[in-house]
């Protein structure tokens, strides 16, 4: 478009607002708006240059061309910056090189179907408009775009720092492995020793329980006889305040009759008072004293009454304490209580070890009793074999006397043999051969029935 910006359009009086229109598309596109000087102050005939096909043809080559460079017509800083490693861009210009030659062909097409070059240039205008909003919308979404990569590369470096630390934390995991396999092991021997130590010290213990055990029966007795103890003396305590209690009812009945008795005296008098007005003079003095009399009774009776509930109070704080000792003696109870359930729980088990343990002695004693038996059988098999083998060895020793002396009768009959001669010698000889093959023959069957019947009435076995 560096042609539209060049060029200057003489536009005539007439055509002001079709100039107009081409002079605002001019400045989307880039045209130099110093020619409006040249229209608004130009008195000459309108001298229009009618751009033919070819130069239209180079316009949209060189609007293409621009667009593919990533250079758009009067901003030429403004590029756009491809992601890295994204695409082939041998590949891509080929690709992009093929489309616009489509784009180009189906644009010519169209200017062509166009009378007048000011419509082409309006056309060719709104193409390089619609060109700029898509080249703005390409750069705001390749700004989008390597932002979402920095954030990538950025979760990319922070894994490949959390990869680093799980291999760290790996290796150390391993490291702590191996130690609490050694810790293990290390505990395994202990656990051996303390199970050893255990034992002993279970031993121990079931001594400590049984005399613990009878301690406490002993403590338990004493405590049951104290408690029958407590119990009465508590029975016999509320019953005293059952008396107690009702004797201070009948008491307050009584005190509220007599106060009943004397308001109703009182009432009485007041009565007879005001009938008689002329004997109250001369009563006066009778009732002077009896109201004196009257007020020493009741303050007695407040006395009384005052005693009363001092003593009411006392016993109050007296059956408080009784029961804060009664509850105290019921938790110890409880306790007690307790503490033999568990005692008992744990005889129990001690006595199901013990069965077992009793159980297990028998039959390795059982066990040790047939062992010894049998050790004994064979200790006297063995005293049998040995005066057998030993009744061999001497069969064995007269044997081989037998068969030395075998041969040297045998070496001496073969001297013989050579000193004869003649028929008379071959047939001595042939004799004494016979007579002598006869005799090893038997001492060889004497011999194989001996460890024959020694292989079959002793067997061999193997001695302890």
């Amino acid at each position: 478009m560096a042609t539209c910006s060049d060029a200057r359009v003489d536009l005539n009086a007439e055509n002001i607002q079709f100039g107009t229109c081409i002079m605002e598309a001019a400045g989307v596109c880039g045209i130099d708006m110093g020619a409006r000087g040249h229209i608004e102050g130009s008195s000459s005939p309108p001298e229009l240059d009618n751009p033919g096909p070819d130069e239209f043809g180079e316009l949209v080559s060189s609007c293409c061309g621009g667009e593919v460079r990533g250079e758009t017509p009067g901003r030429e800083d403004c590029q756009i910056d491809h992601l890295d490693g994204e695409m082939d861009p041998t590949a891509d210009k080929s690709q992009d090189k093929k489309g616009l030659g489509k784009e180009v062909l189906l644009l010519m097409q169209a200017l062509n179907t166009l009378s007048t070059p000011e419509e082409k240039l309006a056309a060719l205008c709104k193409k390089y408009a619609d060109l700029l909003e898509e080249s703005r919308t390409m750069q705001k979404q390749v700004k989008v775009l390597q932002k979402k990569q920095s954030q990538v590369i950025k979760e990319k470096i922070h894994l490949q720092g959390e990869h680093s630390k799980a291999i760290l934390a790996r290796s150390k995991l391993e490291s702590l492995c191996r130690e609490l396999q050694r810790h293990n092991k290390t505990l395994k021997e202990e656990n051996a020793q303390r199970s050893r130590e255990y034992e002993e010290q279970r031993k121990e213990a079931m001594l400590h329980f049984q005399m613990t055990l009878n301690e406490i029966e002993a403590q338990m007795e004493q405590h049951n006889a104290q408690n029958t103890k407590l119990r009465q003396e508590n029975m016999e305590l509320v019953e005293k305040l059952k008396k107690l209690i009702e004797q201070y009812e009948l008491r307050e009945e009584h005190i509220d009759k007599v106060f009943k008795h004397k308001e109703l005296e009182q009432q009485l008098l007041d009565a007879h008072l005001k009938r008689t007005a002329e004997l109250m003079r001369e009563v006066e003095e009778k009732q002077q004293r009896e109201r004196e009399f009257l007020l020493k009774d009741a303050t007695e009776s407040r006395h009384k009454c005052e005693l009363m509930k001092e003593q009411e109070f006392q016993l109050k704080q007296q059956v408080s304490l009784y029961m804060d000792k009664f509850e105290e003696f019921q938790t110890t109870l409880a306790k007690s209580n307790e503490v033999f359930t568990t005692f008992r729980q744990e005889m129990e088990k001690m006595t199901k070890k013990i069965k077992k343990l009793e159980k297990e002695t028998t039959l390795w004693r059982t066990k040790w009793e047939t062992n010894n038996q049998a050790l004994l059988q064979m200790a006297e098999e063995k005293a049998l074999r040995d005066k057998h083998y030993k009744a061999l060895q001497g069969k064995l020793e007269r044997l081989e006397k037998l068969c030395r002396a075998l041969q040297k009768e045998r070496n001496d009959l073969n001297q013989k043999l050579g000193v004869l001669q003649g028929t008379t010698r071959a047939f001595k000889g042939l004799f004494v051969w016979k007579q002598i093959h006869v005799a090893m023959l038997t001492s060889q069957h004497e011999v194989a029935s001996l460890i024959h019947t020694h292989t079959h009435t002793h067997p061999p076995t193997l001695e302890l």
